[in-house]
């Protein structure tokens, strides 16, 4: 083994996650904001969701690590990043998230004050 081989033997083999950006549906109905995700493998603990201002961070991670050896493999590991901007008029303090069967549904509701309403007329 000459000297290259050598050193490249001994520097540490690191390999990268892939970092996606899962794909999503958001819907608007009077009531509230949908965001529908699709985060095949993340677990619970894997999801990490944030609120800063007007920015809503979703993180996830997805790991492959199975019992036993591996056969073949199409899957990996892969991280899913994506930032959206939180429309005004959102209640922040009720956003509500719900992970199942690899589908995040993230509830941001209307504020009271900007949903529709209808007015009732006094007759006078």
């Amino acid at each position: 083994m000459d000297k290259m081989q050598k050193r490249n033997a001994d520097v540490e083999n690191v390999r990268q996650r892939p970092a996606v950006a899962p794909r999503v549906d958001v819907f608007e109905n009077e009531h509230e904001y949908l965001i529908v995700a699709d985060l095949p493998g993340v677990k619970k603990e894997g999801l990490k969701l944030d609120i800063d201002d007007d920015e809503l961070k979703l993180e996830g991670t997805r790991n492959t690590s199975e019992p036993g050896a591996l056969v073949a493999g199409e899957c990996r590991a892969v991280d899913y990043r994506r930032t959206f901007v939180v429309p005004e008029g959102v209640d922040r303090e009720k956003i509500d998230a719900e992970l199942a069967a690899g589908v995040l549904r993230l509830r941001l509701p209307k504020a009271e004050a900007l949903r529709p309403r209808q007015i009732a007329v006094r007759a006078g």
